[in-house]
């Protein structure tokens, strides 16, 4: 297993190159601000860059973006923190005892727990994917096409289990997504689906008009319903925390780092889940549970790391078997995709300097997002000062010039407006958008493989049970069926996806 540290040293080479160093900058400066900035998350974000990133080199793109990923998770603190405002949906469990530390005159002690822990929760993780990744990337390449659509229906499934708001709703957002994956035409027998006689439909719809769509004007327009609200930031003071502060945060912070890197492989987990679970398992292991919700600084500083951790394990799945974790992992395989890369167990044998540098980029990423960030405190909050009336307008903007430049097309253009006015009413009919990205980026690739399951047995639907793997992980993908029937399951999942716990 340690025989991976050469070629990670040489990821380590590739990522401190100075294009790489700028991008990674990029990245986490852009990914810090988006977390600040409440309403504008990083699957928003990384939608409307999606067209700048496709006349970069692959490495430089996929290390900025996913700066963006890691990086906002980190920004959602500091507003958390100093005026109770999560900047992510990863956040919310920061501001129960983060903001009430900063109304004590503690914000600067808060901030340096989220900033310490999530620098230690990212190196952590980053070496979980050096030292896991391939050994998982090894046991992939013994999946034929029947284990593949197999674990895609494990994927599928699990996303809906930890999706938000009803499971009704979640398996709608399935159902749509391999649908609209299914537009276009029919690659074996060339016949034209659900074109609707549209002719600019018959190459499919463009997977970034969808993202760009659902994801950043429809939140544009939910959050202009919103008014504008600001709270009185508090005073920062002394960073440096007490040897008390460190004696309760050290075994909080390894805690939140390990269950945040083992959530982070889930379907549908990832960050936000990390932060919930760590801070409930907080609150049951302490000796004090009254202090949570009114300024315990192990409440900052589990969430914190293990939101942190989950945002980069959840890159083990792209990268060793082909499957997104999350929405922002889906966009990611879009920009892997439309740069000729299939991502997968073959990405490491195929282009091992894009894996080893993408990971050691994480390394690269997270000291920068503390050495930028503590100085820059101020000035992120200064910029909740900008109404949105203001701010939005411009995204629009560049939303539409985006999607324009890709292939010149003012039918996109209408599209992303189409999928825009679909993600609003999603939002508003408290439907989660996420489980439609991912059936949409899984659902070619579950056609072809079900289609050469198929053509392999002769037809025989019979293989997927007769395969040691892929009936094993049926049987998973049956389990977690079975579990959303439980009553206690149910109500423990309306819990932990309330957005005030």
């Amino acid at each position: 297993m340690f025989d991976v540290f050469p070629d990670f040293v040489s990821g380590l080479w590739i990522a401190i190159q100075p294009v790489n160093l700028l991008y990674a900058f990029l990245g986490v400066l852009i990914g810090t601000l988006i977390g600040v900035l409440p309403g504008l998350g990083p699957v928003a974000t990384v939608a409307m860059l999606l067209p700048v990133t496709f006349y970069l080199p692959p490495i430089a793109a996929l290390i900025m973006l996913a700066g963006i990923y890691y990086g906002a998770q980190y920004g959602g603190s500091t507003t958390a923190i100093l005026v109770n405002l999560p900047g992510e949906n990863s956040s919310v469990v920061t501001c129960l005892d983060g903001y009430k530390l900063a109304r004590q005159g503690r914000a600067g002690p808060a901030l340096a727990v989220a900033a310490l822990g999530s620098l230690f929760a990212g190196v952590c993780a980053t070496f979980v994917i050096a030292l896991f990744a391939p050994p998982l990337a090894e046991v992939a390449l013994l999946f034929g096409p029947a284990e593949y659509f197999s674990l895609m229906v494990v994927g599928l499934i699990a996303a809906v289990v930890l999706a938000q708001g009803s499971l009704v709703s979640a398996l709608g957002m399935i159902v749509l997504g391999l649908l609209l994956s299914m537009i276009g035409t029919d690659v074996n027998s060339g016949a034209q689906r659900i074109t609707l006689g549209i002719p600019e439909l018959n190459d499919g719809v463009g997977f970034v008009p969808l993202a760009m769509g659902i994801f950043a004007i429809g939140d544009i327009i939910k959050n202009l319903e919103n008014p504008e609200t600001r709270s009185v930031m508090a005073k920062i003071g002394s960073l440096w925390p007490t040897k008390d502060d460190f004696r309760r945060c050290v075994p909080a912070v390894l805690r939140g780092t390990a269950l945040g890197s083992v959530l982070g492989l889930l379907p549908g987990g990832g960050a936000m889940l990390s932060a919930f679970a760590a801070y409930t398992l907080e609150k049951k292991l302490s000796k004090t549970p009254e202090r949570f919700g009114n300024g315990a600084i192990e409440g900052v500083a589990a969430p914190e790391s293990a939101n942190n951790a989950g945002a980069q394990t959840s890159f083990i799945p792209l990268l060793t078997l082909g499957i997104p974790a999350n929405p922002v992992i889906a966009l990611i395989a879009g920009a892997m995709i439309i740069h000729g890369i299939q991502p997968g167990p073959q990405v490491m044998a195929k282009n091992p300097d894009l894996f080893w540098g993408l990971i050691a980029s994480m390394l690269v990423g997270n000291a920068m997002l503390v050495v930028i960030n503590l100085p820059l405190i101020g000035l992120w909050v200064s910029l909740l000062k900008v109404p949105y009336r203001l701010f939005f307008p411009a995204i629009m903007v560049f939303c539409c010039i985006g999607v324009y430049s890709l292939n010149n097309s003012v039918f996109e253009v209408g599209l992303l407006l189409v999928f825009g006015a679909m993600g609003y009413g999603l939002l508003k009919w408290g439907c989660e958008p996420a489980p439609l990205l991912l059936a949409f980026v899984l659902g070619p690739l579950m056609e072809e493989n079900l289609r050469r399951a198929m053509l392999l047995s002769r037809g025989d639907p019979m293989t997927f049970v007769e395969r040691p793997i892929s009936a094993g992980l049926l049987v998973v993908a049956a389990l977690l069926l079975a579990l959303v029937l439980f009553p206690a399951f149910k109500r423990t999942r309306e819990t932990a996806f309330q957005e005030n716990p």
